[in-house]
């Protein structure tokens, strides 16, 4: 089977890629929401000024039919009387071409989202490939627009004629009626009539939208090799690796600092380092780091036990001795054992001591020579120790 054959295409876009088609104009588009929204919108506006609108027009057509004795001596004004006639009626329309100029930019956008993009409008060969225009008009989506025409067609039709039927009495007293009221009343008629036939387009368009978003979708389908492709080109990508490592970064440390209202101790430099510590008493193993960090991390992991009421134990050597030593969620090592047990025994007491007592008690901790590390990571020297 050919690899991009259609059978192939069971993988749901990737984010890339419809990122890709976004950036080629390629959205989502329902060209029967925003007919339905503009036609609807325009003629209840219609229909809440219709008699006085069409009355409105009325009076400025009748007006331009009547001519005093200083236009009919002066030809030249006709000009300007027309001229502002035609500016009496555009005002008189402008509420409606504003809100379909309103209604057109926001409805556009309702489907898929709204965007400009030069690649739509950019020529493209494969636009001029004959096969790819058979294709379009004999294919399956110029079948769905056949159908959604004739669909359109039935709709209106029947409507419009269900409208004339309802309607037909009032039609047949208009012949009766003067001009100014029949005007009125063939404009609330009209204004009516248009209302439900823009309404019936509201159900081809609750049809269309979802189905245009599911045809994107189709679409917009990778084969599985697509999908390894892509992901081994981003995971290649200096960017793509980089954030990757930060976001992996910032969900450890997220789930870490979580971790320290489970600390019994935290034992400080006292600001450039800070390791939280948890002892459970009735078990058999020793103490687990569960955060450990420096400067910044420090001070937030500092700040986060002060929230939960965790004590801090100010032991510059041991703290970096566990940090150096020792990963998240891992048991101190064995050489570290007595110095954690006198800060674990030394916090265990506090509750029962007073403040005086705990200042006496408070242990005199060492590190052995071989857990000693400068602030930078490196072993102390044995000569150092010694002097």
């Amino acid at each position: 089977m050919a690899e991009g054959s259609g059978e192939d295409r069971t993988e749901l876009p990737t984010a890339r890629k419809l990122s890709k088609a976004r950036e080629d104009g390629q959205v989502a588009r329902s060209s029967e929401l925003p007919a339905a929204v503009i036609v609807i919108g325009s003629f209840m506006i219609l229909m809440m000024m219709g008699g006085k609108l069409v009355q409105s027009l009325a009076n400025i057509f009748a007006s331009g039919l009547v001519f005093d004795r200083k236009s009919l001596d002066r030809p030249q004004m006709l000009a300007s009387i027309f001229a502002d006639q035609l500016v009496s009626a555009y005002l008189l329309i402008i509420p409606i071409v504003i809100f379909t100029i309103i209604a057109a930019v926001v409805s556009s956008g309702m489907t898929g989202g709204f965007l400009f993009s030069m690649q739509a409008v950019m020529p493209k060969a494969a636009k001029l490939n004959p096969w790819n225009g058979l294709k379009r008009i004999f294919g399956m989506h110029a079948l769905v627009e056949l159908a959604k025409s004739i669909l359109k067609f039935t709709i209106v039709s029947s409507v419009l004629w269900w409208s004339i039927m309802s309607n037909m009495d009032s039609l047949i007293q208009l012949g009766q009626m003067g001009l100014e009221p029949a005007l009125s009343l063939a404009g609330r008629m009209i204004a009516q009539s248009a209302l439900w036939i823009a309404l019936s387009l509201a159900a081809i368009a609750a049809i269309d939208v979802p189905y245009q978003k599911y045809e994107f979708m189709k679409r917009m389908k990778m084969t599985k090799q697509e999908v390894k492709d892509e992901y081994k080109d981003m995971e290649g990508r200096p960017e793509i690796k980089a954030q990757i490592r930060r976001r992996q970064r910032e969900m450890a440390n997220a789930r870490m600092i979580q971790r320290i209202k489970d600390a019994d101790v935290v034992i400080t430099n006292p600001e450039h380092f800070a390791v939280a510590l948890e002892y459970d008493p009735t078990g058999d193993g020793a103490p687990v780091m569960v955060a450990k960090g420096s400067d910044h991390m420090a001070a937030k992991i500092r700040e986060e036990a002060q929230i939960h009421g965790i004590h801090l134990f100010e032991a510059p050597p041991l703290a970096r001795a566990i940090y150096f030593t020792t990963e998240l969620e891992q048991q101190v090592p064995e050489d570290l054992y007595h110095a954690v047990a006198q800060v674990i025994a030394y916090v265990f007491s506090l509750e029962a001591a007073s403040p005086q007592q705990a200042a006496r008690n408070r242990p005199q901790v060492k590190v052995p020579p071989s857990m000693l590390f400068n602030p930078d990571g490196s072993r102390v020297e044995a000569q150092e120790v010694s002097a």
